[in-house]
């Protein structure tokens, strides 16, 4: 699938500008790449913090770097030839956990197996379905939720996981810091203590200070199984490592083509592809979604926090890979070059392949260096 489905949209990205030695802001018109960058709006997050940002981009002054097809082929960290980035700047990028019920259930056996894959298939065989049943159509918040807890309680299959599920609090935690996300054709990364991981297929909303959705992308959001299965309180590790985070291609702005009740209703469709022969798809369906993207957003930023440069986040995922790739009853993981492409309709195709964080180019170009650089092109 091409990088972009959809050359008739709004779309706002990032490359490397070897010339420049950092970043520049871009869109694509009839095809080609075009760097918009500018005084007025040397950075995505500035673009994403006007009041029409579709009708800025439309309307900016740009010059063309080249054909989409020939930039999207460029190695992500060859700095010798133009080359996609993570789409987003200087926005930390948040995630939200739990956010379809089936999906909710694999949290609960993970839980239930402490992080052993050798473990969950006979704890799926016997709370599974039961939990499964228990909480289909149930509106997160709800009193039909808070019922369905004391009962769920009372059989002893009450979860962490179920709380934030269906509870009136959701699950939000910081994926990654700005700039350390990786775009497409880039590497992703496992935690070389991790083995029992997956990728999660998800939407990512491009946010603004002030709490308004401005458009939509794709992710993977890098999951490790066993190291949040075995407690909670390893979120941390097991979210935020070297390159476990991918963004892009690149933003699809809202407009009057494309708005929010097209995220509301995106089927993403998920492909891995191992150096071994293996193949595995996949599929999440944003309609089987707990909470309303909205809803996820207010729960992010209000009086109760607030975020200057606005923020990247990741809604969940339907998807929860059960089927053995090894060993039987141990499910699936990741092998070192898999290759993960995820797409949709309309928010095109991210494709990355997988490494261990610790073999993954290291993140070195942070705030600081990005401040520099554009000072030293007379953009701030």
């Amino acid at each position: 699938m091409a990088i972009i489905d959809d050359e008739n949209g709004v779309w706002l990205g990032r490359v490397f500008l070897p010339e420049a030695k950092g970043p520049a802001v871009v869109t694509l018109r009839g095809g080609a790449v075009y760097d918009i960058t500018s005084e007025v709006a040397p950075l995505v997050r500035d673009i994403c913090e006007m009041d029409d940002p579709a009708g800025y981009v439309i309307e900016a002054p740009g010059f063309r770097l080249g054909m989409l097809e020939e930039i999207a082929e460029a190695a992500p960290g060859d700095e010798s030839r133009i080359h996609f980035l993570c789409p987003s700047d200087l926005q930390p990028v948040k995630a939200c956990g739990v956010t379809f019920a089936r999906s909710m259930v694999e949290r609960v056996i993970e839980e239930k197996a402490a992080g052993d894959p050798g473990k969950a298939e006979a704890i799926r065989a016997r709370i599974g379905a039961a939990i499964g049943d228990s909480l289909k159509n149930i509106e997160a918040g709800s009193r039909a939720a808070e019922a369905a807890k004391q009962a769920l309680i009372g059989e002893g299959l009450w979860s962490q996981y179920l709380e934030v599920g269906i509870g009136p609090d959701a699950e939000v935690f910081s994926k990654a810091q700005a700039l350390s996300a990786v775009g497409p054709g880039a590497e992703v990364g496992l935690h070389p203590a991790s083995h029992w991981n997956n990728p999660e297929p998800e939407v990512v909303l491009a946010v603004s200070s002030a709490g308004r959705i401005v458009g939509a992308t794709l992710g993977n959001d890098v999951n490790l199984r066993d190291i949040e299965g075995r407690s909670a309180l390893l979120l941390g590790k097991a979210k935020d490592n070297n390159a476990s985070a991918s963004i892009g291609p690149m933003i699809r702005l809202f407009d009057g083509e494309f708005t929010l009740d097209d995220v509301r209703r995106a089927e993403l469709t998920l492909t891995v592809e191992g150096e071994d022969g293996y193949t595995m798809t996949g599929h999440s369906s944003m309609a089987e979604i707990s909470r309303d993207p909205e809803t996820l957003v207010r729960q992010t930023i209000g009086r109760h926090h607030q975020y200057p440069d606005g923020f990247m986040l990741y809604l969940g995922t339907l998807f929860a890979p059960t089927e053995d790739r090894d060993l039987p009853g141990e499910g699936f993981t990741h092998k070192p070059g898999d290759r993960v492409a995820i797409s949709a309709p309309g928010l095109g195709c991210l494709e990355n392949t997988v490494r261990l964080s610790t073999e993954c180019a290291p993140w070195t170009f942070g705030v600081r260096a990005l401040m520099t650089n554009l000072s030293e092109r007379d953009l701030i």
